[in-house]
């Protein structure tokens, strides 16, 4: 379901993205993927497992899967190099950034919808693996 988007604090703006249905079809193979690799795995293996084993179930399913991307700051007309790097993304369109720590950092969720807005994407996963339930891990944005 498309979410508002607001910029200014607690002001809601009424403004709505409406996301491709090829957005949508990969949202649910990225969700899809992320319960095989958990069902298979369970918690308690480091990040870079679950990435390996993540990506691997997404370019079974016949995605382009990009990971550890360089995403470069572009400010003051400039490009710098020393940006942020995102885990893993899927068919140049959705980001996924994966975790496979105990405790919950709302942090992560800045880190996202950075990720989002420097590259310009509209719909993100955060998924963290370290959970009973990967229902539990699973946050869906929107930027």
């Amino acid at each position: 379901m498309d979410q508002p988007r607001s910029r200014e604090g607690a002001k809601v703006h009424k403004e709505y993205i409406k996301l491709s249905e090829r957005e949508e079809d990969i949202g649910r193979i990225i969700v899809d993927a992320a319960f095989k690799v958990h069902n298979k795995l369970g918690p308690g293996l480091l990040e870079k497992v679950y990435e390996v084993c993540f990506t691997h179930e997404l370019k079974k399913k016949g995605l382009k899967v990009e990971r550890q991307l360089d995403i470069p700051i572009v400010y003051d007309g400039i490009m710098f190099q020393e940006g942020l790097r995102l885990d893993v993304m899927v068919e140049d369109l959705v980001v996924c950034e994966l975790k496979a720590i105990e405790t919950v950092n709302p942090v992560w969720e800045a880190q996202l919808l950075s990720h989002l807005r420097l590259t310009g994407k509209h719909l993100g996963y955060l998924i963290n693996f370290n959970v009973a339930l990967i229902k539990n891990g699973i946050k869906r944005m929107i930027a």
